[in-house]
């Protein structure tokens, strides 16, 4: 199955890494190249093009690896609404249980762990050694960055933004939008589209945008 990845910055390049390394686990999988409409090359392999060259690329299938997770979703959805096929790109040595299930165009990274039953939606990314417990549940096109640390039955919503180091407690839940501070613990539900920070995490500027927390 040759896949195309869109966007070659750093995270595309990331993935098109992992695509390599789950060929050569056996995985049915063959990196094709970059598609990116600003990044003209890299050094881990071929740019092929804007996006809209894609109709001329022979591929079977596409990864849309861009960290900004509202282009992310733009992007995805477009191609969906044209037919194109996303897949999952799962690097060997993430541990899912066979209970976890997983929407198109997610991306699971090296050293991931996901336990029985946790449900990840569309186009999510789930960063370097991250680990998502039993029940949570990851909205569609969130990112959960490297090193976070999810409870069991969390809910992130839909294009949150957790960042590195965070961690989730059991039952909490973080709304659309909202962005995880780095190093955070977040022992409440957070509203959608804030940011909070610190231990324990609280939202940023709360006072002056009329927030409690």
């Amino acid at each position: 199955m040759r896949v195309l990845v869109i966007g070659a910055g750093g995270h595309g390049q990331v993935v098109a890494d992992l695509l390599g390394a789950a060929a050569r686990a056996g995985e049915p999988v063959e990196f094709a190249g970059f598609l990116d409409d600003r990044v003209a090359q890299n050094d881990n392999g071929p740019v092929l093009g804007p996006l809209n060259a894609l109709s001329k690329i022979p591929h079977d299938s596409v990864v849309v690896a861009v960290g900004d997770n509202d282009l992310r979703a733009r992007i995805a959805e477009r191609l969906l609404a044209n037919g194109e096929r996303l897949i999952v790109a799962r690097h060997p040595t993430a541990i899912l249980s066979e209970r976890v299930c997983i929407g198109d165009g997610t991306m699971i990274c090296a050293g991931v762990i996901a336990c029985v039953g946790a449900a990840l939606g569309r186009g999510v990314i789930l960063n370097t050694g991250c680990t998502i417990d039993h029940h949570s549940r990851i909205g569609d096109y969130a990112h959960v960055a490297p090193g976070v640390r999810i409870g069991g039955e969390v809910s992130i919503g839909e294009r949150a933004f957790i960042g590195i180091g965070a961690v989730i407690l059991p039952r909490v839940t973080i709304g659309r939008g909202a962005i995880v501070g780095a190093g955070a613990v977040v022992t409440r539900d957070v509203p959608p589209a804030v940011t909070v920070v610190g231990v324990p995490a609280r939202v940023l500027n709360a006072g002056a945008r009329g927030i409690t927390h």
